[in-house]
């Protein structure tokens, strides 16, 4: 929203400075995200008076004029076809920067004439659009004047932030409403008499049923004999100061309302209006040439306002140029209308225009505005173009627009945390244009004015109190604690999603950020049984489910990284995965990914990786959390996307908390993923909470004994996994085995087809005394009969 210091000066009666004015609209929420001052870059330039303008010796279409500049007389070559002697224009001397250029002016020699200066358009000072010919100045501009002092652009333009919820600020009347609650002016009221109509209008408004939950009230009023034409200076400087390009008296009037005001208004040329005209939807197949020059085609749903022979506008959003106002225009009919906000936004989305209408319409208008709106533009159109209005015609209904609030005056200082007097609180809402209603002093009625359609509750009274108040007057009190020292301000799984970053980058892995979403076919692939959880509104196409594990997202990572020439390489991510819609199915995941082969070193031999590789990581996470990795359970029932025969999960109890291995050929072959890849997934919130051990070391239980060791070779079925073996053996006696380790497997030679052979290593410690050959005799006999009842396993012989 942008508008100039001397624009909010015609509402605003104040005598503060641009400073103190910026810095109350930001204080008021009215955010200030700009000031600019045209007279400092404009600065340089003067007014000119062309002595002798002749042709160019050596050029058809350009012209050497002498220049009087009030300080001397100078020579320049100019372009411009309007260029000629007598006329007084806008001068930029040598060393002069030109804001709609950007260029310096240097002296010069063009087609053999020396050219000293310029003679600049409208465009070049950065002042309109125009750029067909230079400024032509009136007879009476005193020559060598400062361009700005002539026309008066001491005028700093401002720019502010408006919120979606404050629609009445986007008109200037609205903030000079705001900046006057706040004590910085009186606010002058709007000239709201009312024109009576000489005749009926020939125009009437109806309102077609299709169009009754679009369209609230329309209002207008048929003007005949006006004369349009430019617009009077005062009028265009309004607009260019903005950025608007000035086009016609009637057209900049409606703009220049629009942005006053806060009312859109269109005007018809009357004469190119067939018939009836009529609010109503927009037929199937529909189309219309809007003002911007673009074709569109409607849809059932879009309001349109339409004559016999078709849309003449889209409602709240655009007129159409069939039945545009141009400098032929003689009789005009004025258009202001209440439309529904949702109805507008939905057109203007589905259509794809952005309007200062569209803007302003999708927010909500003030309904009264229906009233002295049509009042103002009739004032102005005659004042400015002359002509005679009839009556007003309408269709629908007004709605008030009002809320009736029970407010108590005491919520200001427990919702907003300072004390303001009642008395100030009536008169700050007054000035907002709230009627306050004292039904007693601890409790008072208050009523929305119609433009404020945003205040709807007790919360929100006491919100427009404290910014006009103030929110810098609110004291800043330090919370009370609770205790001598502060709570926990982090959580045991917050903690461990910053200690298994920290461990998975020990391990050579990188940290990698991706989308908690992914493409439906992808997901597919990881979603084993499990139902995939849509989105309602994906942020692109082919983002359009929650991801089911995050093996997906870092196998796609892998694959671009491969694209770019890194082929090995080793990913993780700590987010979480959607298994369903249900809370419980929404799972915290540290997941790594492993590609290609393991790195490069003088003392081992590079080799592909393998599931082991990710196993290592699994138990890795899980064993700096404290998880008894002994005591886990290998169970080969990874989910589908992991190989078959190279994968398992890892269970403590009932409870999976984790699983790792090789991923499927099928999923590599689809993401264009070059093997081989293994990844494991550690399931965060299902880790075992650790035990509290208090403040003391544990006691050193140390045996002064020498510890031995005994190794047993087993034949087993070749389907036995060794987990049953080492468990087997370590339970054999709890009191001596201290440690089991599988060292050997054999398969083949002497052994019978479908048998292996796996070695153990058996550490025992003795703690009391050292152990006899026939207490050693008995232990090994334990293990072996433990052994043999676990996985029917023999000793090799």
């Amino acid at each position: 929203m942008k508008f100039t210091l001397s624009w909010l000066k015609t509402h605003l009666e104040t005598d503060a400075d641009l400073a103190t004015i910026t810095k109350k609209l930001t204080d008021l929420g009215l955010e200030v995200e700009g000031v600019e001052d045209k007279a400092e870059s404009l600065k340089p330039f003067i007014v000119g008076y062309v002595i002798e303008a002749k042709q160019h010796p050596n050029a058809d279409r350009l012209r050497v004029c002498q220049v009087d500049t009030g300080k001397g007389i100078l020579q320049v070559v100019c372009g411009a076809p309007n260029a000629r002697t007598g006329l007084k224009g806008v001068f930029a001397p040598v060393g002069t920067h030109v804001p709609g250029t950007g260029l310096d002016l240097k002296a010069g020699n063009i087609r053999g004439e020396a050219s000293n200066g310029m003679l600049c358009s409208a465009r070049e000072l950065g002042l309109g659009q125009d750029h067909d010919g230079i400024i032509e100045l009136p007879e009476d501009a005193p020559v060598g004047q400062s361009f700005v002092e002539y026309r008066g652009l001491h005028d700093p333009v401002i720019e502010i932030k408006i919120t979606p919820d404050r629609a009445d600020c986007l008109g200037v009347f609205g903030v000079a409403r705001d900046l006057a609650s706040a004590g910085l002016g009186k606010l002058k009221p709007i000239a709201e008499k009312h024109i009576p109509g000489s005749f009926k209008s020939p125009i009437q408004w109806s309102i077609d049923d299709s169009a009754k939950a679009g369209v609230l009230y329309t209002a207008g009023r048929y003007f005949k004999g006006v004369k349009n034409g430019p617009s009077p200076q005062w009028l265009q400087d309004r607009l260019t100061s903005i950025g608007l390009r000035p086009i016609s008296a009637l057209v900049d009037i409606t703009n220049f309302v629009t942005f006053d005001l806060c009312r859109p208004l269109h005007v018809f040329d009357a004469d190119k209006v067939k018939g009836h005209v009529a609010m109503r939807s927009a037929r199937a197949g529909e189309t219309i040439e809007a003002l911007d020059g673009k074709t569109y085609t409607l849809e059932p749903g879009m309001i349109v306002i339409a004559d016999d022979q078709g849309p003449e506008a889209i409602g709240g959003i655009m007129g159409g140029l069939v039945s545009g106002c141009s400098e032929t225009t003689t009789n005009v009919f004025l258009e202001a209308a209440l439309f529904d906000p949702i109805t507008t936004a939905k057109t203007g989305r589905k259509l794809g225009i952005q309007s200062d209408a569209r803007y302003r319409n999708e927010r909500g208008l003030d309904p009264q505005s229906e009233i002295w709106g049509i009042d103002v533009a009739t004032r102005l159109i005659l004042e400015l173009c002359g002509g005679e209005v009839s009556e007003v015609t309408s269709a629908g209904t007004i709605p008030t627009g009002t809320r009736e609030i029970a407010f108590r005056p005491s919520r200001v200082s427990s919702l907003g945390g300072v004390d303001v007097a009642p008395a100030k609180q009536k008169q700050i809402l007054i000035d907002l244009g709230f009627k306050v209603a004292e039904t007693s002093p601890e409790r008072w009625s208050v009523t929305t004015p119609s433009f404020r359609a945003d205040v709807e509750g007790e919360a929100d009274i006491v919100e427009e109190v404290m910014r006009v108040h103030g929110f810098d007057h609110i004291p800043a009190i330090s919370m009370p604690r609770a205790g001598t020292m502060p709570p926990v301000a982090v959580t045991l799984g917050q903690k461990r999603v910053q200690q298994a970053k920290r461990l998975l980058a020990v391990r050579g892995l990188n940290e990698t950020v991706t989308f908690s979403f992914m493409p439906s076919p992808v997901a597919a692939m990881f979603a084993g049984n499990n139902a995939l959880v849509p989105l309602a509104n994906p942020i692109s196409s082919d983002l359009d489910v929650m991801r089911p594990s995050i093996l997906g997202n870092l196998l796609m990572a892998a694959e671009r990284n491969a694209a770019r020439g890194f082929s090995d390489l080793a990913l993780f991510e700590i987010g979480p995965t959607y298994l369903g819609e249900a809370a419980k199915d929404q799972i915290l995941a540290a997941t790594g990914l492993r590609v290609g082969n393991t790195p490069r070193h003088w003392q081992v031999k590079q080799r592909p990786l393998d599931a082991y590789d990710a196993k290592a990581d699994a138990i890795a996470l899980l064993s700096a959390f404290g998880v008894p990795v002994d005591n886990l359970q290998l169970e080969a029932a990874a989910p589908p996307h992991y190989h078959p025969g190279q994968s398992a999960t890892l269970r403590l109890g009932p409870t999976i908390l984790g699983q790792f291995g090789a991923l499927h050929p099928k999923i590599l072959q689809a993401l264009d993923v070059k093997g081989p890849a293994v990844g494991f997934e550690v399931f965060l919130e299902r880790l075992p909470a650790p035990r509290s051990k208090g403040t003391a070391r544990p006691l050193l239980n140390a045996s002064p004994l020498q510890p031995l060791e005994r190794d047993f070779a087993f034949i087993v079925d070749a389907q036995v996994p060794a987990e049953k073996l080492v468990k087997a053996a370590k339970g054999a006696d709890k009191a001596l085995v201290t440690e089991v380790k599988l060292f050997d497997l054999f398969q083949g030679g002497s052994l019978p087809e479908g048998k292996k052979s796996l070695a153990l290593s058996v550490t025992l410690q003795p703690r009391d005394k050292t152990l006899t050959d026939a207490e050693i005799e008995a232990v090994a006999a334990k293990i072996v009969a433990a052994v043999n009842k676990a996985t029917g396993g023999e000793l090799r012989k």
